[in-house]
């Protein structure tokens, strides 16, 4: 197992990122309660959350908390922009950079210290170098372990930097209430909670044997070693995706059957593009729901050839929305999403389809975004259709 004896791994994440964006980008906005987001939050501002408004809120109960929030409807090339600018400063400042999402990554720093100095240094300069460059603010958590430094950039946001201590690792963690245990979300916590563990100290004083019957084997064993400060992850650089996806929040109204089509294939045109530009394709098309009582659920479809295009893809979608709607009459529908996965290279000779329906069109959008910007041109089926409410995901 694998446990560095040196607080050397750093996790920088970026503080309320979305929010943080506009407010740079519109200085009327610093300093107010801005919400990214209409129908469901995306991203509030600081100033938003000490009103009680937290991500994935309906709009309505959050303009309830914070009757004088700004809503600011999301600008995903924005934040795209910024996340790209970002990476670049924490590849210029470390050798090993892990993204967990487009707005934090773990970094590496060992063997650095005659170079640029200690981990708490490159830490610092990490923070005054984005804010600096970027314009945005980052907190920094430092320890001996993956785990442990993402929770110390959890309790030193927003805009920190903590240092966990080699040896101090459990003397910082048992205090903390069971919900910084990474993986510990509401079903989770209500179980935890519900056998008197309120505190990262108590989970590790049950013993494993009692927390894997509570939780089961996985679960019980995973929490049993983190609340031991047992992490044996090395950061490690990104890896090429194995599948390729967009999510729309689409709120809590009622939507036509049109426009959530229309929604599905501006997200089809999103992934495909980006299949395209990581010269990759796919065979299997998942199709993600979340319904008005928040049940999610998932449908996938196998297509017989691997294809890069936009036409087979978004009819294989179409026809998994077909499926499952008479669920969303009944459910209603919140949020849709598109995965691609079952992905190659675009050069793999298992490649039967390399040209097809809707080549030369795919071809003609690509290249005008390429060369004038993503909102440049636009599918006749998508006009006055929004294309920025899909979540940006890390680059390939």
């Amino acid at each position: 197992m694998f446990v560095s004896g040196q607080a050397c791994i750093l996790h920088a994440d970026l503080d309320a990122f979305y929010a943080s964006v506009e407010q740079r980008d519109d200085p009327r906005l610093r300093g107010r309660p801005v919400i990214v987001g209409g129908g469901v939050v995306l991203s509030a501002s600081y100033e938003a959350r000490a009103c009680g408004v937290r991500t994935a809120m309906g709009g309505r109960r959050a303009l309830a908390l914070c009757r004088e929030a700004v809503v600011v409807h999301p600008r995903m090339s924005a934040y795209s922009e910024a996340s790209r600018a970002v990476f670049a400063v924490f590849r210029d400042s470390a050798p090993v950079v892990e993204g967990l999402s487009i707005d934090e990554a773990f970094l590496d720093t060992r063997g650095l210290e005659h170079i640029l100095g200690s981990p708490v240094q490159i830490g610092q300069q990490l923070r005054v170098r984005v804010r600096e460059e970027v314009g945005l603010p980052l907190t920094v958590g430092i320890a001996t372990s993956k785990f442990v430094a993402k929770v110390a950039s959890g309790v030193a946001k927003p805009d920190g930097l903590l240092l966990v201590e080699p040896g101090r690792e459990l003397e910082f963690l048992h205090p903390l209430a069971v919900e910084r245990l990474w993986g510990v979300g509401k079903v989770t916590s209500a179980k935890l909670r519900g056998r008197g563990l309120n505190t990262v100290a108590d989970v590790a004083a049950l013993g494993e044997p009692a927390l894997v019957e509570l939780l089961g084997r996985a679960g019980g064993r995973h929490l049993h070693a983190l609340a031991h400060a047992r992490d044996p992850r090395r950061v490690r650089p990104a890896r090429r995706r194995r599948s390729v996806g967009a999510q729309r929040a689409l709120g809590r109204g009622h939507r036509p059957r049109a426009e959530i089509s229309a929604a599905l294939l501006g997200l089809v045109d999103r992934v495909s593009r980006r299949l395209r530009k990581g010269r990759r394709s796919c065979r299997t098309v998942v199709l993600r729901l979340r319904f008005g009582d928040y049940a999610r659920a998932t449908r996938s479809r196998t297509m017989p050839d691997p294809t890069d295009r936009t036409i087979p893809i978004r009819d294989t979608a179409q026809q998994l929305l077909d499926e499952a709607w008479p669920l969303i009459e009944q459910r209603g529908l919140t949020l849709i999403g598109v995965a691609l996965t079952n992905l190659s290279d675009a050069r793999d000779p298992q490649l039967t389809l390399p040209f097809g329906p809707g080549t030369e069109l795919d071809a003609a959008l690509d290249g005008v975004r390429e060369r004038f910007g993503s909102g440049a041109i636009t599918r006749a089926a998508l006009l006055g259709q929004s294309g920025e409410d899909g979540v940006p995901i890390l680059s390939d």
